[in-house]
């Protein structure tokens, strides 16, 4: 039964996987990466929305992403016997020289209460640092 129930949920997050859309070879590719246990969401390209917030693709040109990101401060950055807090995050990134079918990476993460974003090619060099539109209320978890 154990088996059964465990094969099941493979299956099923393999299949979250297959809906992800194939890249369209006309257009740029950027595939978001979270670290650790946080969460990174694509919100809007050039202020205008998105449908879907897994990954953003943009034709060849200058582009401005919108992202949110919501990380954990640790105790240790709050302060004394304090718990850790979750910040939620508004960040946007230019970039003005997206190429067709190139693939790029979104790397996000955050130091203390600060998160930050950058953009990498699929040679891991840097193009491109986030800037910080604002972040909402800490709240405990």
């Amino acid at each position: 039964m154990r088996t059964l129930m465990l094969a099941l949920a493979l299956s099923t997050l393999g299949g979250c996987a297959l809906w992800m859309p194939q890249p369209d070879p006309n257009q740029a590719w950027i595939e978001l990466v979270p670290r650790d246990e946080t969460e990174l969401k694509a919100v809007a390209v050039d202020q205008r929305p998105l449908n879907d917030h897994r990954y953003f693709q943009v034709t060849p040109g200058s582009h401005q992403l919108g992202m949110h990101y919501r990380f954990e401060v640790g105790a240790a950055n709050v302060g004394g016997d304090s718990e850790a807090l979750e910040r939620n995050c508004r960040l946007t990134l230019d970039y003005d020289s997206f190429d067709a079918g190139a693939r790029y990476r979104l790397v996000a993460g955050g130091y203390g209460f600060r998160p930050w974003a950058r953009l990498y090619d699929q040679h891991d060099q840097l193009l491109a640092r986030a800037s910080e539109r604002g972040c909402g209320g800490v709240a405990t978890r």
